[in-house]
């Protein structure tokens, strides 16, 4: 993203918005090389059937449905709402999400969704069996 100060998640979902040549953006972060390969055919599936404007990923953690909400598919029409929050001062991708309609899809492997921050967690996960 283009922005100062390292406003987060929801700069770069706006980045990639400004560039967005088609109906709908997928976002995933960086650091999170296993990201489940179905991961655009169930957001966009999940989107249709529910009429959202958001389908974000979740992985049950303890019986927890853990909502991941970088991994999200997400209508190219919302950037001017987006715009607007974040000129308000808002940074919490929950709070923005909330104004629109979502849809969560359940991910049964929550370990895909594991980010490397160091390069011993990256090692990690190029480990054999990983």
């Amino acid at each position: 993203d283009a922005q100062a100060d390292y406003p987060g998640p929801l700069a770069g979902m706006l980045a990639g918005l400004e560039h967005c040549e088609t109906g709908w953006l997928l976002t995933v972060p960086c650091d999170t090389p296993n990201f489940p390969d179905d991961l655009a055919a169930r957001l966009a599936r999940a989107a249709s059937e529910a009429d959202a404007d958001i389908a974000l990923a979740a992985t049950r953690e303890d019986g927890v449905v853990q909502v991941q909400p970088v991994f999200c598919l997400l209508k190219a029409g919302l950037m001017e709402s987006l715009v607007a929050f974040m000129h308000g001062g808002q940074r919490k991708i929950d709070k923005w999400t909330a104004l629109h309609r979502c849809v969560e899809v359940v991910f049964d492997d929550a370990q895909a969704f594991f980010n490397a921050n160091t390069v011993a967690e990256l090692q990690k996960l190029q480990a054999p069996g990983q």
